[in-house]
């Protein structure tokens, strides 16, 4: 697994646009009382890179 992106450190919920076996997905850890880690389903990367810039840009969640 590689991770591509990744939003600020700083914050209590992390994303991370990653890839494994030629496809990719979206990480999100949220840090708190207890750290929770959810993935994304496995897109190509054209339709990911979409994705993860609509995250960005709060049209997606």
């Amino acid at each position: 697994m590689r991770v591509h992106r990744h939003t600020c450190e700083c914050k209590a919920t992390i994303y991370e646009l990653c890839s494994a076996g030629g496809l990719m997905f979206i990480r999100r850890t949220t840090r708190g009382v207890k750290m929770e880690i959810r993935e994304s389903e496995r897109l190509v990367s054209a339709r990911m890179q979409v994705l993860w810039v609509r995250l960005l840009s709060g049209e997606a969640h």
